[in-house]
This record gives C-alpha cells, structure tokens and sequence, in this order.
C-alpha cells in the first residue's frame, strides 16, 4: 500500500474546501494503533468542521470524522493485536487529530475499545457518537430517578442522529416516549416504528406564559437546546430531569430559576467526547445488549461513500438529515 483515500479540509483563501486526496501513512498524526477503518458515521459536528462558521476545528488540514470502527492494521500497544475489531469516538478525533473520513487511521491507544459484544463493525458506526450520546442520555436520567412508571420521556429532534437512537433505546428500556420534531407530518409513521407513543411538532412543546407550566413529562433527552429548553424545563414532573447533549437549536436560552427550585428539576449536561472510559465502556456494552437500537438500526441507516459525503454534509448543517448516515470506506 502506497496510498489511500481521505476527505481533506483545507483553508481555500478566508473559506474551507473538502476534497477526496491520496495520502500516505507518514502523513497521518501520531498514535499506539493503526487501524484500518470500514466505517464512520456523518455527524452534526463533522458539518461543523467543514465551514469556517463552525469553529471546531483549530488548525487545518483535517481530516473529519469524529468516530470510526474499522480492524487493527498494526499496534505498538500491548492492548491492542492485527485483526483486532474496535471502535473510536470522542477526544480529538475529527477536529484535533485526522478522523475517520479516511482509508486508515492512526490513534492513540487510551481513545480505543475493543467492539462490544452484540455489534458488527457497520451496527457500531450505525449507532456511533450520536447513538452513544443518546445512551448516556439515558443512563444518566435512569441514574436520577427517572423510571417508566414517572411518566413519558420527552425527546427533542426525534429525526436526528441523537433523538432517533433516543427514541429506540427509551422504547426498548420500557419508557413511554414522546417524541418532538420539526418534520412531525412526513415521519410520524416512522418514529412511531421506532417505538414512540406520542409525536407532536416543535410547537407541542410550548407550554404558554409564566415560569411554570403543566407537569408533562418524567424527563427529556434535549439533543436541540436554545430558547427551546425553557420551555421544556417548565413542563418536567417534580423531580424529574432533562438530559442536554446539543445546540443545533441555538447556544442560549433564557429561564427562570422555578423549575429547579419549586420542582426540583435537574439539568444534566452530556458530553460524549471526554466523558470517563469506564463510562463509555459500559454504556456501550448495553448498546450490544438489552439497549441495542435494532429498529433504528434496520430502518433510519442509510450507508454513502466519500464521494457523497460534501452533501451530506451540508444537508446535515441545513437540518434536513433524518435518521444516521454511514461513510463506507473497506
């Protein structure tokens, strides 16, 4: 092998310019374990990384691709052997250190997991880092003290990476799911595939004027954020909590102090990038097991090559991509 196949970002003048390119394996950063990548999942932030309004890439060149699953081509690491199958999301993958929109990769061996039992090399990247946010979502809300028996769970856009998988795992965990969406009419038939019970447009979530409205839902998985949150908050049960892993709907919100203080309400704050291995390590063994998303993955799964990827890109920043996309790259 002389070379291989990346999508590279480079400055093009004061704007960015992605283009497929050969690349050689001196050219990839340092790391323990080269992998072999089959697969990389499309993810909101990986549009981010390819305009210069997104502010998530420091230097460039890039490669993007904040997570990948693909085979040990060779190792220096005693953790890790050739022919071993593993997944990457989070760190710097994608946005400080060449990602996955590449034939092969080089990481770190700390940033590495063995591919969970359950799960094929293309069912990890169908799930990937919006199907792992969403998985944290969940466990962190279970952890304090959200039960099916509390009532219905709250997901915001249900049509995304994030909310998709959210939808499938809380319907699989035994929850009542509410999902909110700004494409209710077209794919209402299909979340409720995935295991929603209710589904209402953006609108649905407005509870009207005053600090406090009436108590809806158990919790939320808010993947949305902006002036949007306020709203939710007013409407969680006493006790209850949202989950925010997003902020496609904005970086601020205003509010009121109410909801925690007369309710209890607590905000939780995702963070799948840097969030503790052993963490992640679990998490991801549910999703192989009793949390394993099969209805997202056999129907909001679409699969693309490089060549596809400018689009998708751009389809992703425009809030048009309903479900998960995959890069195909073996």
């Amino acid at each position: 092998m002389e070379t291989f196949k990346a999508y590279v970002v480079r400055r093009n003048g004061k704007g960015l310019k992605g283009r497929i390119e050969d690349m050689r394996l001196e050219q990839l950063p340092d790391g323990d374990v080269l992998v072999k990548v089959h697969y990389s999942g499309v993810n909101y932030k990986d549009g981010l990384a390819s305009v210069p309004e997104g502010k998530v890439v420091k230097d460039y060149p890039m490669v993007p691709g904040i997570d990948l699953a693909g085979v040990v081509a060779s190792s220096s690491h005693p953790d890790f052997r050739e022919g071993d199958p593993v997944l990457c999301t989070g760190y710097g993958l994608g946005t400080a250190h060449y990602g996955g929109f590449s034939e092969y990769a080089r990481i770190p061996a700390d940033w590495l997991l063995p591919l969970p039992t359950g799960l094929s090399l293309r069912e990890a990247m169908g799930i990937g880092t919006a199907g792992l946010t969403a998985a944290l979502s969940v466990d962190r809300l279970i952890h304090c003290g959200v039960t099916p028996e509390a009532g219905p769970v709250l997901v915001t856009g249900a049509t995304g990476g994030v909310g998709s998988f959210a939808v499938d795992i809380l319907s699989t965990a035994g929850f009542q799911v509410t999902a909110s969406t700004g494409k209710a009419g077209e794919q209402q038939e299909w979340l409720r595939r995935l295991g929603a019970t209710d589904v209402i447009g953006r609108e649905g979530v407005v509870s009207g004027a005053g600090p406090l409205g009436k108590q809806r839902w158990a919790g939320a998985v808010d993947p949305v954020g902006g002036a949007q949150l306020e709203e939710i908050l007013k409407s969680i049960h006493y006790g209850g909590a949202v989950a925010l892993s997003g902020l496609t709907g904005g970086t601020a919100f205003n509010g009121t102090v109410y909801p925690f203080i007369l309710r209890g309400v607590q905000l939780l704050g995702i963070d799948s990038v840097f969030c503790p291995k052993e963490w992640r390590t679990g998490v991801w063994e549910k999703l192989g097991r009793e949390w394993k998303p099969d209805a997202a993955l056999s129907q909001g799964l679409q699969e693309a090559t490089l060549h596809e990827l400018p689009e998708i890109l751009q389809s992703i920043l425009q809030g048009k991509a309903v479900g998960r996309t995959i890069i195909r790259l073996a």
